[in-house]
Parts: C-alpha cells; sequence; structure tokens
C-alpha cells in the first residue's frame, strides 16, 4: 500500500477534526453533508476516506475513548486510588455531558457495541475497572461495586444532568460519587 499524498492526508484530517466537533454538538444524528461542509470537502472525499458515517463515526469516537482509557491508565499509576478513581468518574461524565456522541456511544450496551469500537471501548471499561479495584483496596469505594454498576451510573448521571430539573449543573454527579465513598452510608 503505497502512502497518502499530502493533500489526501490533511483532507483526511480535517474530516476527523471536522466530525469531532459537529458530533460533539449536535450528536450521532448529524448528516455527512453538514460534516463534509464544515471541513471544507465535498461529500466523495469523506466517503473516499471513510466508507461509511458509520465508519467515520467510529473513527472518531474510538480516538476519544482511547484518549480516556489512556486517562485512567495514567491515573491508576498515580498515588492516591480514591482520588484517581472520583477524578476520572467526574471526567468521564462532564466529557460526556458536553459531547453527545461520545454520550450516545457510551450508552450503548456492549452487546450492540461492533467494530474497533467494541476493542477501545472494552479497553476504556478494563482501565476505569483497574481503577475501581485500586480504589476499593484502598477502602475509598464501596466493595460492592462492579465496573458494570460505575457504567450504569455514568449514563444515570448523563440523563439527570440533561434533565436538569432546577438542579444545580454537577449536583448529581456529587450525589452520586458520595453514593459510591465506602463507609458513608
Amino acid at each position: 500500500m503505497r502512502p497518502r499524498r499530502a493533500d489526501a492526508r490533511r483532507n483526511r484530517a480535517r474530516v476527523l477534526e471536522a466530525a469531532a466537533e459537529v458530533l460533539t454538538t449536535q450528536g450521532l444524528a448529524v448528516p455527512t453533508e453538514e460534516i463534509a461542509r464544515r471541513a471544507g470537502v465535498g461529500i466523495g472525499t469523506v466517503f473516499r476516506h471513510f466508507p461509511s458515517k458509520e465508519a467515520l463515526v467510529e473513527a472518531v469516537l474510538a480516538h476519544r475513548v482511547q484518549q480516556l482509557a489512556e486517562d485512567a491508565r495514567e491515573l491508576a499509576a498515580a498515588g492516591d486510588p480514591g482520588r484517581a478513581f472520583f477524578s476520572f468518574f467526574s471526567e468521564m461524565v462532564r466529557q460526556a455531558v458536553v459531547n453527545r456522541a461520545l454520550s450516545e456511544a457510551l450508552a450503548v450496551t456492549p452487546g450492540e457495541v461492533t467494530g474497533a469500537f467494541a476493542g477501545v471501548k472494552a479497553d476504556l471499561m478494563a482501565a476505569l475497572g483497574a481503577l475501581l479495584t485500586r480504589a476499593q483496596e484502598a477502602g475509598a469505594v464501596r466493595p460492592d461495586v462492579d465496573v458494570a454498576d460505575v457504567g450504569s451510573l455514568v449514563a444515570g448521571c448523563l440523563a439527570m444532568e440533561g434533565s436538569s430539573h432546577g438542579a444545580e449543573p454537577g449536583r448529581m454527579l456529587a450525589v452520586v460519587c458520595d453514593g459510591l465513598r465506602a463507609g458513608v452510608h
């Protein structure tokens, strides 16, 4: 396979950047034509690099989720396991609140995830699981919580933040974090 021309590489990068921006604000339902328009390329250029809208979305989300997994692994190597877990949990919720596509993708159940995204989501859940285990071993998180519970709590926080029945932003996140702490009950 020969290397891509410089202009083709730039176009691909512009498409990925535009897709990331538009997916963040508009979610997964954004039309591919809007992504092309924002990237300053034709729709044919988008499909030359990505065989389908799903492939483009998967590439964008896989990159973002992989970044989250790397952040989790870095925090797992840090000093305070409890602080690392709660910092990452809070950041994951914050990221998903502002990124509609990420929120929608994280809400998908494991059996519905396919392709490369399935691998990076599994990687994220493994990194989150390592953070959780370390925090539990340090006595910072309840021992009866598992990584699936944490995923459900992220989804619950997103739903509550989205509905915001007059509550201040972050309130539900704080309540959930308090409920996860060991010895609070």
